[in-house]
């Protein structure tokens, strides 16, 4: 097993890593071991937020005003965000981006409106039923960061599920910008704005950062004396300090999840063609300097043809400091497999935030993916695809936790609420079974509960 670094990309070698002499062979444990991986150290950052958060629940809308001026240097007059400015960013939106985003309004609608979860009734016994009902979450909170990019794509993907759940009441928290021209200094970018009025969203919020989660938390009075009304859950990406009060507020209100940078991963062979690779790989580390950007393959002469590319393709890209810290950083590299079924061990490993398949008979690899928050079949469906409009969501596990959670969904905003409905008949059938596992747990009163209920 070597780490080598080869251009610009680090180089993982896992051939013949084993006695066996295949890669196929390294335990799970192992390859989350070797595999490259970012993160961010939330915990680190929790002193500095704590004082912020607990600021925001004390003192409401001045304290989350007051961080906002130190940390964007920049306050709005009300943190509520006026109908008028709403209308205005939408009038003034690029008809080519408002028809972007339209398209992808309606293809996200049709795949989470597939997502709509029904009640169901088990009946058990004559007279003993047991009814699922979902429930959607009244008052939900979205966050949509600012900072290197702009994020409309993101208020499409919070914002469609969460109304297709039937949740009543939704609210936006998106940080004021600085230095923007005219009407919207110190508002929230036009672009959120417009999309946010787009989706018929009325509740913008100019305030972001870890003083954003809190105010969602928690909720104040507005500066014009208007209510600022807490949510129950709060979803959507952000930074380590947005992640950090995600975490803190957590015994307060419901998240979605603890985000981390984004990442890539590529399963690809022979067949696939190296400038894709780099341009998809290049593509996510436009994002941030931490992002992930990985590529797993059988073939040395493909990840030979992709590193040149990387370094070709750099030479036009905009962000390109950006893009190169990315991809030299720790978390990026290229990992040498015997073979592909290697390859399918390693990325279920590794459980990727996205993971694009090129391969041959890329779809039937793609079946046997078993950890990944979206899977990318084929070299016509790349992940920037999924990032605004394919239909389904970009808002997916990171950090590995594709092992065990899923992207947003319809369900991230649903309630299920079991009720039980049985007869006197239908609980004396089964009192003898209560009674017996009762006395079994040493709690007799449980017992008694149902007991007493049939003593004449």
């Amino acid at each position: 097993m070597d780490h080598v670094n080869t251009g610009l990309m680090a180089r993982i070698d896992l051939r013949g890593t084993e006695q066996s002499g295949s890669s196929s062979d390294l335990s799970r444990a192992r390859l989350r071991a070797v595999l490259p991986r970012g993160g961010v150290d939330v915990e680190a950052v929790l002193p500095r937020v704590r004082p912020i958060v607990e600021a925001v629940a004390e003192r409401g809308a001045a304290a989350a005003l007051e961080f906002g001026e130190t940390f964007d240097r920049v306050r709005p007059a009300t943190i509520r965000v006026s109908e008028a400015a709403l209308h205005a960013a939408l009038a003034e939106l690029d008809p080519a981006v408002r028809a972007a985003l339209e398209e992808t309004i309606t293809r996200a609608r049709a795949v989470h409106t597939d997502q709509r979860r029904t009640d169901t009734t088990t009946t058990l016994a004559p007279g003993a039923t047991v009814t699922e009902r979902w429930l959607p979450v009244e008052r939900v909170g979205l966050y949509v960061p600012g900072g290197n990019a702009v994020y409309p794509s993101s208020v499409v993907m919070n914002v469609v599920p969460a109304q297709i759940a039937g949740v009543e009441s939704l609210v936006i928290a998106s940080p004021p910008q600085a230095g923007q021209q005219g009407r919207f200094e110190g508002l929230p970018h036009p672009t959120i704005l417009a999309a946010a009025r787009l989706l018929g969203v009325e509740e913008v919020w100019a305030v972001g950062g870890a003083q954003a989660v809190a105010l969602l938390a928690y909720g104040g009075t507005d500066t014009d004396q208007g209510e600022l009304g807490p949510v129950d859950m709060i979803t959507g990406p952000g930074n380590i300090y947005v992640t950090a009060a995600k975490r803190l507020c957590r015994s307060q209100v419901g998240i979605d999840a603890e985000a981390g940078p984004t990442e890539i991963a590529i399963l690809a062979d022979d067949t696939a063609h190296p400038a894709h690779l780099a341009a998809d790989l290049i593509s996510q580390a436009e994002h941030d300097e931490m992002a992930a950007s990985v590529l797993v393959t059988p073939s040395p002469e493909l990840a030979d043809a992709t590193a040149r590319e990387v370094l070709a393709q750099l030479e036009t890209t905009v962000h390109r400091e950006r893009v190169t810290t990315a991809l030299s950083g720790p978390q990026s590299a290229i990992v040498l497999v015997d073979d592909l079924d290697a390859g399918i061990r390693v990325v279920n490993a590794y459980a990727a935030e996205h993971l694009e398949i090129q391969t041959a008979d890329a779809t039937a690899v793609a079946g046997r993916i078993r950890s990944a928050g979206a899977i990318f079949v084929g070299p016509y469906a790349p992940v920037s695809l999924g990032d605004y409009c394919a239909g389904s969501n970009h808002v997916l596990p990171t950090a590995g936790s594709a092992r065990h959670s899923s992207g947003l969904s319809v369900q991230t905003f649903l309630r299920g609420i079991h009720v039980v409905d049985y007869t006197e008949s239908a609980l004396k059938e089964v009192s003898g079974h209560v009674i017996a596992l009762a006395q079994a747990e040493e709690l007799p009163a449980h017992g008694e509960a149902v007991r007493r209920r049939f003593e004449q």
